[in-house]
């Protein structure tokens, strides 16, 4: 297995944790690059359901190295409570688990900011999570480290200088009560003691690992259409969710990747705000967000839903380089009697068939629309392409024909065992 970064194609969401959780199988290596508990990765083995946040989904495979590395922003009590999750399940992290000694680290009051900003009446749709505020820190190059968690004097003067601005800022400009500073930095020393038998300098582990021949997977949060650049901004998240980001977010070259795995959906959704040009009628919205179990792993949130948009996965595919396609929740849309795919956007009166940085275009566009027919049958117990219900062999075709890319591996369900491989 080459060194591979999978990630979303679309606005997140898409299937990934259990794309990463198969081809973990065949990794030493699995890094979790970008994003913090702001995701949420599904990953089902038996009657079991594992929903990780921030530890790679490679975990839940025996012998594997997971790293959560310097591009990831960490919340201590949501890292802690995930581990004591796995291990109450019978999964061991002792040992498994590596974290960059530069990743910057969640406070209560970014997640405080995150609230206000968020009931201000231009909503971008977080997860109230603090994600955004730390990134912001980071970039004002203010950010507090794992590293600094581990250095009593360092923290002290870091939360310091921190508190001074943030309950300023919350006192002065939303009228609230602003944070101790004692409570928090006993709070965060002990995480230090909790956490500094996981740190290390990760960028130089990956780049030993990939030395000796070691198979490493990147494993990207959130999806394409989320990136803060390449995104539909401002209706993103704060990080680089794109392939880019695998190799600022562990301090892997980019020539040490060698392959770019986009997972999508058989149809489109996204959570919170933004623009949706393919966002299905209410009443199939409903009966596809019952079927699929649309709500967010981390929120809860109903899912908006839609048709497949080839505009956003072709956006990805340029922007990510993106080799091959993993098609998820093919089963979901198994009693259509038709089912549309988006080829192009009407807007400014003529059709375009690229991504438009224009929010204003995606708001008012017109999607485009082929129509193909359903298969009406059911396909959750197939266990080969080839047995796959003709209609649907066509509707995956004839993606991979729009798309230009090669459909390689097709999920039924949500079970490890309900994927199969693509072939001709």
């Amino acid at each position: 297995m080459p060194n591979t970064v999978i990630l979303g194609a679309q606005w997140g969401d898409e299937g990934k944790g259990k794309v990463i959780d198969i081809f973990s199988a065949k990794a030493d290596f699995i890094v979790r690059y970008q994003g913090g508990n702001n995701a949420g990765h599904t990953v089902v083995i038996g009657e079991d359901e594992f929903i990780l946040h921030l530890i790679p989904s490679g975990i839940l495979h025996k012998g594997k190295v997971c790293i959560i590395g310097n591009g990831v922003v960490i919340d201590p009590k949501a890292l802690f409570d995930e581990v004591d999750m796995l291990e109450k399940k019978g999964v061991s992290v002792a040992g498994r688990l590596l974290i960059s000694e530069e990743a910057h680290v969640i406070f209560p009051y970014h997640r405080r900011l995150d609230e206000l900003k968020e009931e201000q009446k231009k909503k971008i749709g977080t997860t109230k999570k603090g994600i955004g505020p730390c990134y912001a820190d980071k970039v004002a190059r203010s950010g507090i480290r794992i590293i600094d968690l581990l250095r009593e004097s360092t923290l002290k003067d870091k939360l310091k200088a921190n508190l001074e601005e943030k309950n300023a800022i919350l006192t002065k400009i939303y009228g609230v009560e602003g944070f101790s500073f004692d409570g928090l930095y006993r709070e965060y020393l002990e995480y230090g003691n909790m956490i500094k038998k996981y740190v290390a300098n990760t960028a130089l582990v990956l780049n030993d690992a990939i030395k000796k021949k070691k198979r490493v997977l990147f494993e990207g949060a959130q999806g394409t259409l989320l990136d803060v650049d390449h995104g539909t901004y401002p209706f993103v998240t704060s990080s680089n969710s794109t392939a880019g980001g695998a190799s600022t977010g562990t301090g892997v070259g980019p020539t040490k990747i060698d392959k770019v795995i986009g997972v999508v959906k058989a149809y489109t959704t996204r959570v919170g705000e933004g623009p949706f040009p393919t966002e299905f009628p209410e009443d199939l919205m409903d009966r596809i967000r019952r079927k699929g179990k649309e709500f967010g792993a981390t929120t809860g949130r109903p899912r908006r839903c839609g048709w497949f948009d080839s505009v956003i996965v072709k956006h990805s595919i340029m922007v990510n380089g993106i080799d091959e396609i993993v098609v998820t929740k093919l089963d979901v849309l198994d009693d259509l009697d038709f089912l549309k795919i988006c080829t192009a956007y009407k807007y400014d009166g003529s059709i375009h068939k690229d991504f438009p940085a224009d929010i204003r275009a995606l708001d008012d566009c017109e999607p485009i629309y082929e129509e193909l027919p359903g298969w009406k049958a059911d396909t959750t117990q197939i266990t080969s392409y080839l047995r796959l219900p003709k209609n649907a062999k066509n509707y995956l075709k004839r993606i991979q024909k729009i798309l230009k890319a090669k459909i390689v591996l097709v999920s039924v369900g949500s079970d490890r065992k309900q994927t199969f491989s693509k072939s001709e």
